[in-house]
């Protein structure tokens, strides 16, 4: 009997372990984001692979650290140098596209948006004449669309920094670090 009911107990503790889906947990609030992207009118595209010796997303524990992205389109990279090449209004919307970049690698890494508890902290640079000063005005166009999505969840810690250049004169790179469930 001992037997019976310890083989029991380690059965319904099993069936309560941490292996339930965000989805049946009540108390995570679930969103149906492929429906809410679609309402935003944003598409998300499968991420690339890295070209080089790095990987999309680093794990451990609950944070999700995120490779730096730029602004790809079907056309290719927005590129130039802001307050020179670019207007503030062009870089908000290279960062808007950075950002449903990082998105369409999120989803793709994790399979549910879902199971993002919060965007924590984001590191925005911005590819700038020496004299350009409206680096936060740019990378606006990322933390608004992360809002957009994410609601509450969305709202971030956030540097944005001017840089003298960055890879391929893409006019963002943007990073980020997300906590999950």
């Amino acid at each position: 009997m001992k037997y019976y009911v310890l083989s029991m107990l380690s059965i319904m503790l099993l069936s309560c372990s941490s292996t339930q889906s965000v989805v049946e947990n009540p108390q995570i609030p679930t969103i149906n984001y492929d429906q809410k992207l679609e309402q935003l009118g944003i598409a998300l595209a499968a991420p690339g692979a890295p070209v080089a010796n790095y990987v999309n997303i680093v794990q451990t524990g609950k944070l999700l650290f995120l490779a730096g992205k730029g602004p790809k389109t079907d056309a290719g990279y927005i590129t130039g140098k802001l307050g020179q090449d670019l207007s503030v209004d062009e870089g908000y919307k290279a960062a808007r596209v950075t950002g449903i970049t990082q998105i369409g690698v999120l989803k793709d890494y994790l399979g549910d948006l879902n199971r993002v508890k919060r965007v924590v902290k984001v590191l925005g640079m911005v590819n700038a004449a020496p004299d350009f000063t409206d680096h936060p005005e740019v990378i606006n166009g990322f933390s608004d669309v992360i809002v957009e999505v994410f609601g509450e969840r969305g709202k971030h810690a956030r540097a944005a920094v001017g840089m003298g250049s960055l890879p391929r004169n893409i006019a963002v790179e943007i990073e980020l670090v997300v906590e999950i469930y």
